[in-house]
């Protein structure tokens, strides 16, 4: 089950990515969105490469809406192996300038979404045996990465220890639970809101400020975040859990 399993317009979002990766790796794929029209366009890539995809539309910020994708899910697949937890997006603003409103917005769709998820799903993985829940933070939980957006950089950090915390409570259920860190990727989302919110709509501006940041000298895209997550989720990942995947070039590890 993969969450924002949709994209906000053309390229490769974490969550598009992830689904075509899984699938591709012969998973059996059912992807939770908002968006009809977003969910689609990933069901139509996963088919292009000859696979299929269940989807249910959902606003996982709503506890009895994420209850029933993982009902659904168990309930058209027979298990819920592999968790996703994919849904985010930032706000800018300090602590000077952001409204409660907006904090407590930014919290709600970046953190609770990822609390509500694995409050769902460990319940039926303990019941399994076990599985792998996949959170993705951002790098901003781990340093300033250029902007201040305070509530979306406190929710990224959280999920970084409340994705610690639940893998040592289960882990002698058998249920691994990791963190995948992107830093500043080059995915739909730039030119989709990044840019107007700290470019004034400039994207080649704002893909250069980011750029000059990695010391590998180019921006991923979401195809990396989801190399990191399949590795996560899968048998060969067998004795990692609780721990980090930072995947952003070198970003979060310079001085300047």
């Amino acid at each position: 089950m993969i969450t924002g399993a949709g994209s906000v317009g053309p390229g490769w979002g974490n969550g598009r990515a992830a689904a075509v990766m899984f699938a591709r790796e012969g998973a059996r794929v059912f992807l939770i969105d908002r968006d009809a029209a977003a969910l689609d366009e990933t069901v139509r890539q996963i088919a292009d490469e000859g696979g299929a995809a269940r989807t249910r539309l959902a606003d996982v910020t709503d506890p009895q809406a994420v209850q029933d994708a993982v009902d659904a899910c168990v309930a058209e697949l027979g298990a819920l192996d592999v968790l996703i937890n994919n849904v985010g997006g930032s706000r800018a603003g300090g602590v000077g300038e952001l409204s409660v409103e907006d904090w407590n917005a930014q919290l709600e769709v970046n953190l609770t979404s990822v609390f509500l998820g694995c409050k769902a799903a460990v319940p039926v993985m303990r019941a399994s045996g076990g599985g792998a829940i996949v959170n993705v933070s951002s790098a901003s939980g781990l340093r300033y990465t250029g902007a201040a957006q305070v509530a979306y950089a406190a929710a990224k950090a959280a999920i970084i220890q409340l994705s610690r915390v639940t893998a040592v409570q289960y882990a002698p259920d058998g249920i691994r639970v990791n963190t995948v860190v992107p830093g500043q990727l080059h995915t739909p989302m730039v030119e989709a809101r990044l840019a107007g919110q700290r470019a004034g709509g400039d994207v080649a501006k704002l893909l250069s400020q980011r750029q000059a940041r990695i010391p590998l000298g180019f921006m991923g895209d979401g195809r990396d975040t989801a190399y990191a997550a399949l590795y996560l989720a899968s048998d060969e990942s067998r004795f990692v859990t609780g721990t980090e995947i930072v995947v952003d070039g070198g970003m979060t590890v310079r001085c300047d």
